[in-house]
């Protein structure tokens, strides 16, 4: 198969997630992006960034508000239509795979969250941001944990084979990965990078969908939110995400 018919494969593949991403306003979601913004924020100041994945345009608009400019890519055009429509006039948007992706622009950072577990190959990926990231840039990966304690509770009760196992929330969100803090770490050194600061996002207690219901219905408050991200930053491999802040080697 030629290199276009697989990039062909991969727009149709994001076509067939787009439905669960733009539907996907759930409470947890929601706050596991405020947190990652909480957690990226100390290591942003102005500059020049690139956002690989817009989804929604929901992190978009965060990063947004941090830099002076932001470029965006996205090989789904409904992704980037409905981001768009947050009209932001600082950001730009190129509808690409992400490993096709060229520009003449260098970046000061360059940002990807929860995007590693649903590319085809993750080194072309990384090979691509390396290449993008200006002297001393940074790279701010985030990606689900398979370690988080509420897989490891599904696996005690018998609900999950193995932690590495995609379940089904995983496939309807196009997941073709789940990374544990060795395998994260192992994937980024042998692209070039090496970390200034990396950990776990938000001790991640139970499901999805039973944290949806106790944010959403105020069980769990901001008080107890705060804890759990706390708590993650002693963690990390408990918490529901791993991030890392990278530089090149």
């Amino acid at each position: 198969m030629s290199s276009e018919d697989v990039y062909q494969k991969e727009r149709e593949f994001l076509n067939t997630v787009y439905a669960a991403y733009t539907l996907d306003d759930a409470p947890q979601t929601q706050t596991m992006r405020r947190l990652i913004a909480r957690t990226f924020s100390p290591f942003i100041q102005g500059g020049c960034a690139l956002e690989l994945g817009c989804s929604d345009g929901y992190m978009t608009e965060i990063l947004a508000a941090q830099v002076d400019t932001l470029h965006v890519v996205d090989a789904s055009e409904s992704f980037i239509a409905e981001a768009s429509e947050r009209a932001l006039p600082n950001v730009s948007f190129f509808c690409n795979l992400f490993e096709e992706f060229d520009t003449e622009t260098r970046y000061d950072y360059v940002f990807a969250s929860f995007i590693l577990e649903h590319v085809l190959e993750v080194g072309p990926v990384l090979a691509t941001v390396r290449r993008l990231l200006k002297p001393g840039g940074r790279f701010f990966a985030v990606v689900p944990n398979a370690r988080a304690l509420s897989r490891q509770l599904a696996l005690h009760m018998g609900l999950l084979p193995e932690l590495t196992e995609l379940t089904e929330n995983d496939l309807k969100y196009g997941h073709r990965r789940v990374y544990d803090r060795v395998h994260f770490n192992r994937d980024l050194e042998a692209a070039g990078f090496h970390p200034v600061s990396q950990g776990g996002i938000m001790l991640k207690i139970l499901a999805d969908f039973q944290l949806d219901q106790l944010i959403g219905e105020g069980f769990l408050e901001d008080s107890h939110i705060d804890g759990l991200y706390k708590l993650g930053l002693e963690y990390p491999d408990l918490c529901g995400a791993l991030f890392s802040i990278c530089e090149v080697r």
